[in-house]
């Protein structure tokens, strides 16, 4: 089945989402409570929407999501716990995916390494994320490619 971006649809053991975005090779970006998700169209259904009788928040048409000019390409996470920038870094790409970059630079630093642990933890478990590595001119420098 196709999807068109907007459309309301339920991916399979994860609940509702809208599509954001429609692929090559029947892959969609999803957008689900507010992380977005690269997957599959077998893996998706329709969701039938139900007509409201007041709106109660901005409809689809009036959510405004970022746009390249407004979403940098780099996050620098120094100073921060790595609890922290694994949040932060959620955000960010999040961010990214939607506003349609196809790469970014995560700044995690060289000393220690717990920092760039969390964010490469973090960057396998993404669908979102096609592939990542350390920048070859600098290891304190982590390049996500979507």
């Amino acid at each position: 089945m196709r999807f068109n971006v907007g459309d309301h649809v339920h991916v399979h053991a994860l609940g509702k989402g809208i599509v954001r975005e429609v692929r090559s090779g029947g892959r969609c970006l999803i957008e689900i409570k507010g992380r977005s998700l690269l997957v599959h169209e077998r893996e998706l259904s329709p969701v039938e929407q139900r007509k409201r009788s007041s709106p109660s928040g901005p409809s689809d048409a009036q959510i405004a999501f970022p746009s390249r000019s407004h979403v940098p390409d780099s996050l620098d996470l120094h100073g921060m716990t790595a609890d922290e920038a694994v949040s932060a870094l959620e955000t960010f790409l999040s961010d990214a995916v939607l506003a349609g970059l196809p790469e970014v630079r995560v700044i995690h630093g060289r000393s220690g390494g717990k920092l760039r642990a969390a964010v490469h933890g973090r960057l396998k478990r993404m669908p979102s994320v096609r592939a990542f590595g350390l920048d070859h001119a600098n290891p304190g420098v982590t390049i996500v490619a979507f």
